[in-house]
């Protein structure tokens, strides 16, 4: 027999809701996404959650414990302070779909705006050779699963709505990054110049390297520290260099 665990889920649509609240066993090794189980099998069988793999590999089950951006299936109960009431909510991000389901779609539609790898020239599908030490930098940002997290724990989306046209958000302006490394993306010679994307059209500028995205990534990507600072970097040397700034202007003249 377990414990005895106080849990308060929101529950509502996108135009109302509340909190309800369940009492609810609680065994040895279990994650929030079993006891969500449980109150679905014994309690609320219309509890609406979004999950698919149970393994951290997915990112379907994103939502909010105690107000932390967090995976259900990877949050241990043990993790959290016992006898105190573990309060799970939707994401704030993004508009609530029915309880615990949110609409990510905004993420999809920013995934469409970063232009995609560009092959270099004259180079097929198959014959692509990079060195290891090439791909190093930007290999961890391949361990993204598309959670989420970070896009809904950015203060720039989630407490300003209006950002949201300009703003692609960490996971997206990582992926500009990602590509701006890459050592066969050949966007320049088509003409695209991936760090000024970056600004112009991802909106880099609103990101003010607060590293809540990097606290909430389950795959510990040091989404601002590998990708947003040095992007942010090489965006200041293609405005501000004066050096570039001079070569930019006698290609004018």
């Amino acid at each position: 027999m377990g414990n005895q665990e106080h849990f308060r889920v929101w529950r509502g649509d996108d135009e109302t809701g509340d909190f309800v609240d369940y009492d609810v066993e609680v065994n040895e090794g279990e994650v929030v996404l079993d006891i969500i189980h449980r109150i679905q099998a014994t309690q609320a069988p219309d509890l609406a959650v979004r999950w698919n793999c149970k393994a951290g590999k997915c990112g379907s089950c994103s939502a909010e414990i105690n107000g932390r951006p967090r995976l259900l299936c990877m949050t241990r109960m043990s993790t959290l302070p016992p006898g105190e009431p573990i309060v799970v909510t939707p994401m704030r991000t993004f508009p609530v779909i029915r309880d615990l389901v949110t609409d990510v779609s905004f993420n999809y539609e920013k995934a469409r705006e970063v232009r995609a790898f560009v092959p270099p020239e004259g180079v097929a599908p198959g014959d692509y050779r990079m060195q290891q030490v090439d791909v190093e930098r930007s290999q961890e940002f391949r361990k993204c699963i598309e959670c989420f997290l970070c896009q809904d724990t950015c203060h720039v989306l989630r407490d300003h709505e209006e950002n949201k046209p300009a703003f692609a958000g960490p996971r997206f302006l990582m992926r500009v990054a990602e590509l701006d490394m890459h050592p066969l993306d050949a966007a320049a010679e088509q003409g695209l110049n991936r760090k000024e994307a970056a600004q112009d059209e991802h909106g880099l500028g609103f990101c003010n390297i607060t590293k809540c995205c990097s606290e909430v990534c389950p795959e510990h990507i040091k989404i601002t520290d590998n990708a947003l600072i040095p992007l942010k970097e090489r965006v200041v040397d293609l405005k501000f260099d004066p050096l570039i700034r001079r070569k930019k202007r006698a290609r004018r003249a």
